[in-house]
């Protein structure tokens, strides 16, 4: 995959899955863009590490809807264009519905749609407006496996994943004309620096049991399968939910 010069913004792109994905796209010869909301310490050090020449750093909070224009905005601004879009910034909050007050209950829903839905369809909204303006583009909402087999303690994660699941194949059939292609990646757990931070010994070893690989999966490898949505030559798969969990789940 060759992305040299190519124009890529990407969300929540500090640290974990969004980080793995701006080295790889760095790598292969893209401009990229790296989006954050506050860590601007770890959000410098990935800009450290990136290869090449040409990369920035736009600092965003995106669940405020006037933000995502300004983000597209300011981002084609300083480059010309904007050839692939990655919305992989989310949130997730644990909410019980048998453990948690009505107020912790509704604060859930709405942080987490407004981050993990409304934000990534804003920033659709506005790549789109600035693709059909020159050759197309690609698009990559990264979901969760979470979207299909439930989160009962993070429900608002799961419904939100599954809503960005069904937008993305909406738009996959809506922008194909303008040749901008939309695809999905839906990793399982992945081993990043949160889930060091969070995870118990038990936890860890309940996840590890769930895949036949018995382990998690790396964050490299849910950025391979977001470069390989976003290349050339993938134009067929628009509208295709690539599954990276380790075979720890398999829908039908």
């Amino acid at each position: 995959m060759n992305f040299n010069n190519k124009k890529v913004l990407i969300t929540g792109a500090s640290r974990g899955i969004g980080k793995a994905t701006a080295l790889a796209f760095a790598e292969k010869g893209a401009q990229v863009g790296i989006n954050f909301i506050n860590n601007v310490e770890e959000a410098k050090k990935t800009y450290a590490e990136l290869s090449g020449e040409g990369h920035r750093l736009f600092q965003k909070d995106i669940s405020k809807k006037e933000n995502c224009q300004e983000l597209i905005e300011e981002f084609v601004d300083a480059y010309g264009q904007l050839d692939v879009l990655v919305n992989n910034a989310g949130i997730s909050i644990f909410h019980e519905i048998d453990q948690v007050d009505f107020g912790h209950w509704t604060n859930a829903w709405e942080n987490t749609f407004q981050t993990n839905l409304f934000a990534a369809a804003n920033l659709c909204y506005w790549a789109a407006q600035a693709m059909t303006k020159t050759e197309g583009g690609r698009i990559v909402n990264v979901s969760s496996r979470g979207a299909f087999r439930g989160e009962p303690t993070k429900p608002a994660y799961g419904a939100s994943k599954a809503a960005l699941n069904a937008m993305s194949q909406s738009l996959a059939k809506k922008l194909a004309p303008h040749k901008i292609y939309v695809g999905v990646v839906a990793p399982g757990f992945t081993e990043t620096e949160m889930a060091a931070q969070t995870l118990t010994p038990t936890e860890r070893e309940n996840l590890l049991r769930e895949s036949p690989f018995k382990r998690m999966a790396k964050p490299e490898e849910v950025a391979h399968a977001i470069l390989f949505l976003a290349s050339e030559g993938a134009e067929y798969s628009s509208g295709a939910i690539i599954d990276v969990n380790g075979a720890s789940y398999l829908r039908s």
